[in-house]
């Protein structure tokens, strides 16, 4: 009997890539004990006995003046990893989003005969449909997050599997907002509203003007109103602050770190929920009555929380015209941007997205899903629907997909 073990190359570039890998290494470990992790990873992946050859970070960059900056970086460390992947001949090479680095990776991997699986597919739904050629020829076997995404890679001969969505198992089911109050400070008997408006430069500078001037309005309606605005860095803070000052709202709080426990709170509830790790973005949009957010994952976070959220989102005119020569579109083939809507097939939730995204009709689709507790409820339950499609053993079907990869290619 082979008592060799398995041997798994991977490779994540950004920390919600490092999260799901490592909980998909977990996977791969109780299945297949013994099995050897290498590659690019992060601290997550490193804790479950991964092997890195470079730090992820190696493949941060931050939109495309970045990227032409750090162009030589990332070309060298992609031939390195190329090299060692096809000298090593792993039994499988799994790469985990970064579809940029990790595309083109797999394509010279499966051409050395060495399997590919890509996790989480790469939303060709919103835009850059042309991608389906490339990801035709490096990948094995994709894992998608969404379950409208099987048919649309199945049609185009792209074997396939749904693994649920990560965020489905990590969201509480039933959210605490008075626990989420309390330990950030806030007042239970007064309405808060989460504002979001991104986690890029160019984000904060496109978008916050126009929500702090939302806030504005909304607090003439409500003067009670507590604000809360959740930051990633030092940076975006920084960015922020200035902008709370250009348009000043009252009670408007910048959430920048954790807010430190008197010695008697615990951090696990309840629940049983420990949410030491949890990003400061969670703890605001349970805390919150509503949320103003920018259209991205963040969209998604808040409907798992079932909030009533209002989605946004502008484009410079010169990312505007990059992005359709890119796509050879002009817009996404959906009408919808935010990820709720798309997996609801509904506009479930308002979006504003550039020249709709006005001040006066931010405030006003705000105030509705503040104050409007019908149409709270009503969300409140399409999302909880939501939340039981999506949450799935994610780590356990992502390792079994795997190994019947790897399996098929041995038999």
């Amino acid at each position: 009997m082979n008592t060799r073990h398995m041997h798994a190359a991977i490779v994540a570039g950004e920390p919600s890539g490092d999260l799901l890998a490592a909980r998909m290494i977990t996977g791969l470990q109780a299945r297949s004990p013994g099995i050897r992790t290498t590659g690019i990873g992060g601290p997550s992946m490193v804790r479950t006995g991964f092997e890195a050859w470079h730090p992820m970070d190696a493949l941060s960059v931050f939109g495309y003046v970045d990227a032409l900056r750090q162009a030589p970086r990332l070309i060298r460390t992609w031939r390195n990893t190329r090299q060692r992947v096809i000298q090593q001949r792993p039994d499988v090479f799994v790469g985990v989003d970064a579809p940029d680095f990790n595309l083109r990776l797999e394509e010279k991997v499966r051409a050395a005969g060495i399997p590919t699986v890509h996790f989480v597919g790469p939303s060709i739904w919103a835009w850059r449909f042309e991608r389906i050629h490339q990801i035709r020829r490096a990948v094995s076997h994709m894992l998608v997050l969404f379950p409208f995404e099987v048919d649309l890679y199945r049609e185009q001969g792209v074997p396939v599997t749904y693994v649920g969505h990560p965020l489905a198992e990590l969201i509480p089911k039933q959210p605490d907002r008075a626990a989420a109050r309390a330990l950030l400070g806030l007042d239970q008997g007064q309405r808060v509203l989460a504002l979001m408006p991104g986690s890029r430069e160019s984000e904060l500078r496109l978008l916050a003007p126009r929500f702090l001037q939302a806030a504005q309005q909304l607090r003439l309606q409500d003067p009670d109103l507590q604000i809360v605005v959740p930051v990633v860095n030092a940076q975006r803070h920084a960015q922020f602050a200035s902008m709370l000052a250009q348009y000043p709202v009252p009670n408007c709080r910048i959430l920048a770190a954790m807010p430190e426990l008197p010695p008697h709170q615990e951090h696990t509830r309840c629940d049983g929920l420990d949410t030491r790790d949890w990003p400061l973005a969670w703890h605001a949009m349970e805390a919150a009555d509503a949320v103003l957010v920018a259209s991205g994952t963040a969209t998604l976070e808040a409907a798992l929380f079932k909030r009533p959220l209002v989605i946004s989102y502008v484009l410079s005119p010169w990312m505007r015209r990059i992005m359709a020569w890119k796509s050879g579109q002009q817009a996404p083939s959906l009408p919808w941007v935010g990820l709720p809507n798309i997996l609801e097939r509904d506009f479930v939730v308002p979006e504003l997205l550039q020249e709709a995204a006005t001040p006066d009709a931010l405030a006003a689709a705000t105030w509705t899903a503040l104050s409007d507790q019908a149409h709270a409820d009503r969300i409140a339950q399409r999302f909880a629907v939501l939340h039981e499609t999506l949450n799935r053993d994610t780590p356990g079907l992502a390792a079994q997909a795997i190994l019947e990869v790897c399996h098929g290619n041995a038999g």
